[in-house]
């Protein structure tokens, strides 16, 4: 293919994650339009290789495990890659991999290829100690200076990038973020769901068993609001599993709480469910409400991230609740059942999540960004578009 980009991704593994998934889905569209896509992974060895998509996987072998010191091992294998070979463009799935960049500018110097993060994460963090926030903000400053492109996944959120890193506005683009095939799309909207019961409402949440998510937060909040006939169901595998099934147990509703484990598609539960529920403390748009949206699912939220309004349109698609607030979260559960929303106004919302249009975007940003680096290499060597013209220029 006739300028075809040579595009390198960093990726930490292939075990669940919402960033990771989205990068090989990018990756896989922008194989299929004949860009030379490298898959550079951390961890080897992983058990979710054989599901994913079948791009160019390159790894370094490790006789020890890599997971508790991922970010250093990640530098060693990206570094490793880029010096034997070429790249146009290195691309950065996630807020988590803004150090794996940062450390190719050191190491590489002007050597080291152009570089776009997409910002996956709030930038805005309460729930940081003041301190920690002090250095954060030093951090993102950097970042603005680092990066070629800063991605954000919706208008506010991109405000908010340029508020935080100082970067140029010419510096940050706007792509959505790319949740949903046109495929799926479809199917989710062809998706019909079980009537609910008056007496029982089927919650549904999907999400990494982490802190961030704050799953502690909403089972309080569910045996505070649940009634006998009510259950929850919890998508997602992580280090919190066990603290989660301990306090379901202590809250007395370990029977009406099923904890799903990692699934490679939440379809058929969101087929089941009635309601869809976020309690997480920051996101930056969290694709599983892209997806409840899509199922015409309404959804209960806490305002976990500038995009969240977005989403639910002040209340057409769903209810937002504050961050951390067990009793609104509670109260909003109770609000949820009856909540009648547009479904077909949240699948137009979800229609805007379309990974095919977002790789095209992301093709088009990185072709602009190969173009400016080549553009500087150029006038560094006194070979600018001006002086081809010169008559000296002409005799060589």
């Amino acid at each position: 293919m006739k300028d075809a980009l040579r595009i390198v991704v960093p990726i930490h593994s292939l075990d669940p994650g919402g960033v990771e998934r989205v990068a090989l889905g990018l990756a896989a569209q922008w194989q299929q339009a004949g860009h030379a896509v490298t898959i550079v992974l951390g961890r080897s060895g992983c058990s979710h290789l054989a599901s994913a998509p079948a791009l160019d996987y390159w790894q370094i072998p490790s006789r020890v495990p890599t997971a508790s010191w991922e970010t250093p091992w990640m530098v060693h294998c990206l570094y490793s890659y880029l010096i034997a070979h070429h790249a146009d463009v290195v691309f950065l799935p996630g807020n988590t991999y803004a150090v794996v960049g940062a450390a190719m500018k050191l190491l590489l110097g002007d050597h080291a290829p152009p570089m776009t993060l997409k910002v996956s994460n709030a930038l805005h963090r309460p729930d940081m100690p003041a301190f920690v926030r002090r250095g954060y903000g030093i951090w993102l400053r950097a970042q603005g200076r680092l990066f070629d492109r800063l991605v954000g996944l919706s208008e506010p959120m991109a405000r908010e990038i340029r508020e935080t890193t100082g970067a140029e506005a010419a510096r940050v683009d706007v792509i959505a973020n790319p949740i949903l095939t046109r495929a799926r799309l479809r199917a989710l909207a062809r998706s019909e769901r079980r009537p609910g019961s008056v007496w029982g409402t089927r919650y549904l949440t999907a999400g990494r068993l982490v802190p961030q998510k704050n799953h502690t937060m909403l089972l309080r909040a569910f045996a505070h609001a649940a009634r006998p006939s009510d259950s929850l169901t919890i998508a997602g595998e992580g280090p919190e599993r066990g603290a989660i099934e301990r306090l379901a147990a202590e809250l007395g509703i370990a029977d009406r709480v099923r904890l799903a484990g990692h699934l490679a598609s939440i379809d058929p539960l969101m087929a089941e469910a009635d309601a869809f529920v976020l309690s997480s403390d920051y996101e930056g748009l969290p694709g599983v409400i892209v997806e409840a949206l899509a199922a015409g699912l309404p959804v209960l939220s806490t305002d976990c991230c500038v995009s969240m309004d977005c989403l639910v349109e002040g209340g057409r698609t769903g209810l937002l609740v504050p961050r951390g607030d067990e009793q609104a979260f509670a109260d909003g559960l109770a609000r949820i059942r009856d909540f009648a929303g547009d479904p077909q106004r949240a699948r137009d919302i979800a229609a805007r999540y379309e990974v095919e249009e977002a790789a095209r975007r992301y093709l088009d940003m990185m072709a602009q960004v190969r173009r400016e680096r080549e553009n500087q290499r150029r006038h560094r060597l006194g070979l600018s578009a001006w002086a081809t013209h010169s008559p000296w220029q002409r005799s060589l």
